[in-house]
């Protein structure tokens, strides 16, 4: 053991192979080993220090699931469109993949840096957009796509349902019935994004 004091106090930050007494002071609890009378840790976390019961043990340190903040660019599934807002499902922070996912607002005032009419101009339910972060007030997260990296990536046609292809500007086409709509793009629409169709149920 490395410092008997030490070693009575919970919460000490321990990895695998480090002393945390020996068999007479303590008996192992979870987490820990023996090796020649010595209890030691068995993985990276922090002591448990019984000192009733004279047992020491060490818990996992969980690591805290990704969750969005201000600035955070996130990746998501649009939910609902209404006039002046869309609800999106994020299902991506940066590079990580969420294994749920997080409710963000798009009021249409964030939506471009131009004037917009009507959201469904911005997207419509099912398209994949790409935000960021600009408020977490009243635990709601509110996203803009004003920016021209920002907005529509993936976009299915309203009627058939299949991918739009990025004529001009903002304008898309179906390929396989003809339709043309608008969106607010991002300037990547359509490349260098990996999109896991596991995520495109509503």
């Amino acid at each position: 053991m490395s410092n008997a004091n030490e070693i009575k106090r919970s919460g000490k930050l321990v990895v695998p192979g480090e002393k945390l007494g020996v068999i007479e002071e303590f008996m192992p609890g979870p987490g820990t080993y023996v090796h020649n009378g010595t209890i030691y840790s068995k993985i990276t976390g922090r002591t448990l220090v019984d000192v009733l019961n004279k047992k020491v043990s060490v818990y996992p340190v969980v690591h805290a699931a990704p969750v969005p903040h201000v600035g955070s660019l996130v990746i998501g599934q649009v939910y609902s469109v209404q006039s002046k807002f869309a609800v999106i499902r994020i299902w991506k922070i940066g590079k990580k993949l969420l294994s749920g996912f997080f409710s963000g607002v798009l009021h249409i005032s964030d939506a471009s840096k131009g004037f917009v009419e009507h959201m469904h101009d911005v997207c419509k339910t099912g398209d994949i957009m790409k935000a960021k972060v600009i408020s977490e007030k009243n635990r709601t997260y509110h996203l803009s796509t004003a920016e021209r990296n920002l907005g529509v990536i993936y976009a299915f046609c309203s009627n058939c349902g299949y991918m739009l292809k990025l004529e001009r500007g903002n304008l898309l086409k179906c390929v396989r019935c003809g339709k043309t709509e608008r969106r607010k793009v991002a300037s990547n629409y359509g490349r260098g994004i990996t999109v896991s169709y596991t995520h495109l149920t509503l």
